[in-house]
Formats: C-alpha cells, structure tokens, sequence
C-alpha cells in the first residue's frame, strides 16, 4: 500500500511542458485583475443605528435627570456625624441608638399610660431634634471635644428617659392590678 517514493521517481518520465507564448502577458493580466478589484463595502448600517439609540438614551436619562427639580445633587462633602470619627464613637452611637429602638419597641401603649407616654415621647423628640442640630454643629465647627460629650450625653439622657418611662409604665400597671383586685375583693 505505501509505496518508496525511490520507486516511484524511477518510473517518473520528465515530460518537457511548453508555456504559449503569450502566457506571461496573461499572467499579468490575471494578477492585475486581483489586486485592482476592489474589496466589498461592509455595511454598517447596524453601527449606525445602534449609535443612534445609544445616544437617545443618553440624552434622554440626562434630560430626565436634569429636569427633575426635587432631584437634590449629590453633595461632594461629607457629613461629620458621631459614628463617622472613629470606630469607638460609631459602636457608641450604634449602641445607644439600638438601645433607644429597642426600650421604644418594648413600650406597652393603652389607655391608661397615653398621657405619661406622649410626655416622655415628646421629650425625647426633643432631644432628637438637639441631637441633630449638634451633629450639624459639628459639621460647621468642626470636630470639638465639647460637642462629641454633648452628643454622647443626648444619646444616654434619650435612654435614661426611656427607662425610667418604663419603669413608671411597670409601676402603673402594678398600681392598676392593685386596684382591680380591691375592686373585685
């Protein structure tokens, strides 16, 4: 099946081809034809559609994002709070903060405890409302060592006042059942 290649150029007879005369001129020819054809045009039509809806958008998100007036910009500076100087005053600030959620999700709220509740309540609204206006002095006047102990001091007050509510609230329900078992007696 395979054969030597010796004996295959053994019986290989060199037979003489002879060109036409002319070949070399249609050679040229031929070759000329090639190179000076021009290649197709691609067509980018699809580019140039796509283009377009890219732009549209573009403009659109920009013209919605430009017309809307309530839209506020975004501020490049940031706002100094209790939590922002270090590490210790975040996990300060977080566990009053957490702490105050928590003792005003606990809170019991009828009838009976509806006036002391809204007292306190609007006690600490006030001083949620100072702690605020510390934490922007803090912006403007920058980082002092009066207003960090005023704003740690508010977040302890807003606590302390919502445990003894608590406690007033635990001594008035005792005080109730109290009265109901003399009632019933």
């Amino acid at each position: 099946m395979s054969k030597d290649i010796r004996e295959i150029m053994k019986n290989y007879k060199n037979e003489e081809v002879s060109l036409s005369a002319n070949h070399r001129n249609k050679f040229q020819d031929r070759l000329l034809k090639e190179v000076q054809t021009q290649p197709k045009k691609r067509n980018y039509r699809w580019l140039q559609v796509a283009a377009s809806v890219v732009l549209l958008v573009s403009l659109s998100i920009g013209y919605f994002n430009i017309g809307n007036p309530e839209d506020e910009p975004i501020k490049s500076t940031k706002d100094i709070s209790l939590g922002s100087l270090s590490p210790e005053f975040k996990s300060i600030e977080d566990y009053y903060t957490n702490s105050i959620n928590y003792e005003i999700s606990n809170l019991d709220v009828n009838e009976n405890n509806k006036e002391i509740l809204d007292g306190y309540l609007a006690k600490i609204s006030d001083l949620t409302t100072e702690y605020k206006s510390l934490t922007s002095e803090l912006n403007t006047k920058g980082v002092n060592d009066e207003i960090i102990n005023a704003l740690i001091n508010n977040l302890q007050l807003r606590l302390q006042l919502l445990q003894r509510l608590k406690k007033q609230l635990k001594d008035l329900k005792k005080l109730n059942s109290k009265q109901n078992e003399t009632q019933n007696l």
